[in-house]
């Protein structure tokens, strides 16, 4: 049993048991055990993951031209904000900005990056040590002020504490309790109201045994993104579903995971702190919630189809005259792009603030937002 595991029973046995919700903030985001707060986080093909930046210099340049897009779509202004969410290891902002380099878009960008971990910034410093003119860290949204350009966030929102909900005579929530050793979950009322509205807007009716995830902190995450977007858009990339997908009868476990060196497993009560505890994101629900807010949700699709419609098959050609192992780049790309790897299981949605409803040229080969 770790530190933090301890702190939590500890916690327990004093305050009595804590949502799951409130169990994961821990686990991920304690400032000093959580996996996401500690150096101990590990990003990569040695790490506990990896993300679609890992694996081809192609993907953060096709965002760029995406990005591009979006700046000509707002009239090409002098001083275009890009922000870039928990930019994990940093290879989107870098691989982005040196496929952008001789654009006249360049010149007019401001790059964000917002990263709370001190050890991540580090990280993100060292790599980036040749764009530091061009750079800035902050730890939070709020600490940049007034953003005209696009948010943009990849494998964000399926790292927000979620509550786990259980339907038996009626719904209850799963909490964190102890066993008196270990931690063990626990059955109760549900903790907000809220959770019962989220079953009400999305008209979703669990039948007896069915268990599964609410994410409420995607609402308050859009109010703090709409607060600090005065004008542009909003790109989040993530794997996910619809919410008639997300909580069909056939995904009746819900879809909690958790990874430790490129392993899953279903265990997020074991080693807090120590793994990765994902959830699939409800993409009807960030769009919902953004409507109401007055966001646009003006493209929502596949990875695969943005990045093609974007002309990730130019980079494919490049590779075929370039230097480099050429399967080696295209097998690498195709798991970018394809259905078996992240070309159907990562989504990419678009909202906008500000007059008319653009089109853009990610979602021209397939939008579905008609699905959300």
């Amino acid at each position: 049993m770790n530190t933090l595991e301890k702190r939590i029973i500890e916690r327990i046995k004093t305050e009595g048991p804590v949502t799951f919700e409130e169990f994961m903030e821990t686990a991920l985001y304690d400032p000093e055990y959580g996996y996401y707060a500690t150096e101990k986080i590990r990003i990569g093909r040695e790490g506990d993951f990896y993300t679609s930046s890992h694996l081809h210099p192609a993907f953060a340049a096709m965002i760029g031209r995406q990005l591009r897009e979006m700046w000509d779509v707002m009239g090409m202004p002098d001083d275009f904000t890009i922000v870039e969410m928990a930019p994990g290891a940093g290879y989107v902002c870098k691989d982005m900005l040196n496929s952008l380099k001789g654009d006249k878009f360049f010149s007019s960008l401001r790059y964000c990056l917002v990263e709370r971990n001190p050890s991540m910034k580090d990280k993100q410093r060292d790599l980036l040590s040749e764009l530091s003119g061009r750079v800035n860290w902050f730890s939070s949204l709020e600490e940049i002020g007034s953003v005209r350009g696009c948010i943009f966030s990849n494998e964000l929102l399926d790292a927000f504490p979620v509550h786990l909900v259980l339907m038996e005579d009626e719904l209850k929530e799963i909490y964190v309790s102890t066993d008196g050793a270990h931690l063990a979950e626990k059955k109760g009322a549900v903790s907000t109201s809220d959770i019962i509205d989220y079953f009400k807007d999305f008209s979703v009716e669990p039948e007896m045994g069915y268990r599964t995830e609410v994410n409420l902190r995607i609402r308050d995450w859009l109010d703090a993104v709409n607060t600090s977007l005065k004008e542009g858009f909003i790109l989040t990339i993530d794997y996910g579903y619809t919410a008639r997908d997300y909580y069909s009868e056939d995904r009746n476990r819900g879809t909690l995971l958790c990874y430790h060196r490129h392993q899953i497993n279903e265990d997020p009560l074991h080693n807090a702190g120590e793994q990765d505890i994902t959830a699939h994101v409800n993409f009807s629900s960030v769009k919902k919630w953004g409507d109401r807010i007055g966001l646009k949700t003006v493209g929502f699709c596949g990875q695969g189809p943005f990045l093609v419609s974007l002309g990730i098959d130019e980079e494919i050609e490049k590779l075929a005259t370039g230097p480099g192992d050429y399967l080696f780049g295209l097998a690498r790309i195709k798991k970018l792009i394809m259905p078996q790897g992240m070309g159907e299981s990562h989504m990419v949605m678009a909202q906008f603030k500000g007059a008319g409803h653009p089109r853009l040229r990610g979602f021209s080969m397939r939008n579905q937002l008609r699905y959300l």
